[in-house]
């Protein structure tokens, strides 16, 4: 009688067990894909712009000859957009997601933008390039200058980091807070030494999708019309600049074969920008998760 219930037992888990070898393997070779094609894009950029990367293509401004051009400018550029978009998008995403999880009533009217603010995260870039190229280049009269195209970039933006602060804020133990509140603290006492410390790390993960997306959007910048070419340094945030996507596109369109190696190599200070913003934050996220 056992052998025959262990068999009927078998026999119905065999379905299963092969359900799950099956997406076992079906994950691991969409996974294995994914790393083949990165293997092969990264491979391909370092082997082609690797021999146009030195000293002097950080320091050499652009030129239209491809062995003296540089990125100096693009690089400069894009740590001044930087400087625009990741204070804007951090206080006012935070304190957006402060404000409907901690404040806001629960009613239709925050639905309705809780709804908005999830589309606003889907809506094409080029939508925002024309909302910028209206209302900070025209009507605000800012002309191609950091301070407009950091406002775009970070209207851009913005949706994701809402989101995802808001889901680390609800992500915080009920108990931490009665917790505080049991001790005496007001509610904004409880949100800044509680609620915040312990969702930073969700929030910087938030940030970290935020900011690599604003520094490698290319079409709302093409759309505010930043130009392609450009041989002087940004001094303030009212200034023309240019970024590195922007000076990308400009030398990947030059007729010479020499410029598309000299476009691979800014893909790499590009790469190496991205990478280096990530650690930061993933270090600083980690040492949070640490204490909380």
């Amino acid at each position: 009688m056992k052998l025959i219930n262990h068999t009927k037992v078998l026999k119905h888990m065999k379905p299963r067990i092969i359900s799950n070898v099956f997406f076992r393997l079906l994950f691991m070779a969409a996974t294995i894909f994914g790393l083949l094609v990165l293997g092969i894009l990264l491979y391909r950029v370092i082997t082609q712009g690797i021999g146009y990367l030195d000293l002097q293509f950080l320091q050499n401004l652009p030129s239209r000859k491809p062995e003296q051009a540089g990125v100096k400018t693009a690089f400069i550029g894009t740590i001044w957009l930087m400087g625009v978009v990741a204070p804007v998008t951090l206080l006012l995403g935070v304190g957006t997601a402060i404000y409907l999880e901690e404040y806001a009533k629960k009613s239709r009217f925050t639905r309705f933008i809780q709804v908005n603010i999830s589309n606003l995260a889907g809506v094409p870039s080029i939508v925002f390039g024309l909302l910028g190229l209206t209302v900070f280049v025209r009507a605000l009269a800012l002309g191609t200058s950091v301070l407009a195209a950091g406002l775009t970039m970070s209207l851009l933006v913005l949706p994701i980091i809402i989101v995802a602060s808001q889901e680390a804020i609800k992500a915080v133990p009920k108990e931490l807070r009665e917790a505080s509140y049991g001790m005496g603290a007001t509610k904004w006492q409880t949100i800044l030494h509680v609620v915040l410390p312990a969702a930073i790390p969700g929030i910087l993960t938030g940030g970290i999708l935020a900011l690599s997306r604003a520094i490698g959007e290319t079409a709302p910048l093409v759309v505010l019309g930043l130009p392609l070419f450009l041989a002087f340094l940004p001094k303030s945030v009212f200034d023309m600049f240019t970024v590195l996507p922007m000076q990308i596109y400009n030398w990947t369109g030059r007729p010479q074969e020499e410029f598309q190696g000299v476009a691979a190599a800014g893909i790499i200070v590009l790469l190496t920008m991205l990478i280096i913003m990530n650690s930061i934050a993933v270090f600083i996220r980690n040492k949070f998760q640490k204490r909380y």
